[in-house]
């Protein structure tokens, strides 16, 4: 994956997985009334603090908070940027 992004101490660096662009029965959402994901995928994690380990491992599918993290976007990717307390679950 080559980001050139180390993130410090307990963050976690997020691609989220792309919206849903259309209902099951068929329907197509429009841009304004997509949900924001609350799942990606574990692009890059920092050394964690000195008495705390890293739970989750570069390749992993997170669950996380709807407005969790900070969002950033590199070559046109978009990322989210946050600690590792603010993820609530591996996939």
């Amino acid at each position: 994956m080559g980001v050139n992004i180390k993130p410090l101490s307990d963050r976690v660096l997020v691609e989220p997985t792309a919206a849903e662009t259309k209902t099951a029965s068929g329907l197509y959402i429009p841009d304004t009334a997509k949900e924001k994901p609350q799942q990606g995928k574990v692009v890059a994690v920092g050394s964690g603090k000195k008495d705390h380990d890293m739970t989750v491992k570069v390749g992993d599918t997170v669950l996380y908070g709807k407005y969790s993290g900070t969002e950033l976007k590199l070559d046109g990717t978009d990322y989210l940027i946050m600690r590792e307390d603010d993820i609530l679950a591996v996939i």
